[in-house]
């Protein structure tokens, strides 16, 4: 995935990728505005009020089991997408829950603004039904991954989709956001970033990671990294 620079200087792909009326239309309604780490951009079971575009750093969408359940990443948003996935479909709220993980920046979007939008515009309605399509092959192999993967496999998925949106090789996490990537507790944790870094594909210090050999790490990933990203491109063309 790469950015597609535009004089309007977006970068979001799902915004740039707009046919210019709806752009223009859209345009005065968006609001820029920092991301901080830990934002909440959506609560589960709440009325949301507000669509978010990145432009810089990803959110991480995670669910629960419960009232006490531990909470599980999905699936995760950067510059390719947008939040809110439930107004495109016509509800208010989700179930899941959408925040900050890797602070950047983006645009504000009231939710009310986005479903006259919707309503006004076919070829803008059907654009955002291709990155919701996009995004739910990513959830399915989310799960695929978690059911079947090895940690390192699961591990190295992550970190790939992770650099996909931070056009970075430096990638900040903490090994709290890494359990909760993994579905697994801290000690599975530092081993599964131990065993990759044996196989110098990255290098791993206190809150970061160093992508040293990407090619290593799609082979590390075995299969289980690729195919949504695929999709993606197909639904939504190459930038």
């Amino acid at each position: 995935m790469s950015p597609r620079n535009t004089p309007s200087s977006l970068r979001n792909r799902l915004l740039t990728a707009l046919p210019k009326d709806d752009l223009a239309w859209l345009r005065p309604h968006l609001q820029p505005l920092p991301l901080e780490k830990n934002k909440t951009l959506e609560s589960a079971n709440k009325k949301i009020d507000n669509i978010y575009f990145p432009e810089r750093g990803f959110a991480s969408v995670v669910g629960s089991s419960g009232n006490k359940g531990r909470e599980v990443e999905v699936g995760i948003i950067g510059y390719e997408g947008m939040t809110g996935l439930s107004v495109i479909f016509g509800s208010d709220r989700s179930p899941l829950k959408t925040f900050i993980q890797g602070e950047g920046d983006g645009h504000r979007l009231g939710a009310d603004i986005l479903q006259k939008a919707m309503t006004r515009s076919a070829t803008l309605h059907a654009l955002l039904l291709k990155f919701a399509q996009a995004f739910m092959l990513q959830t399915t192999h989310t799960a695929i991954a978690n059911a079947r993967g090895t940690l390192q496999e699961r591990l190295s998925r992550w970190i790939l989709m992770a650099q996909d949106r931070t056009q970075s090789d430096n990638i900040p996490l903490t090994h709290d956001f890494l359990s909760l990537m993994l579905a697994v507790r801290r000690p599975g944790v530092t081993e599964a970033l131990h065993e990759v870094g044996q196989k110098g594909l990255i290098k791993h210090e206190r809150g970061a990671i160093t992508v040293i050999d990407r090619k290593g790490l799609i082979e590390c990933a075995n299969g289980f990294y690729g195919k949504p990203e695929i999709e993606y491109e197909r639904l939504l063309g190459k930038r």
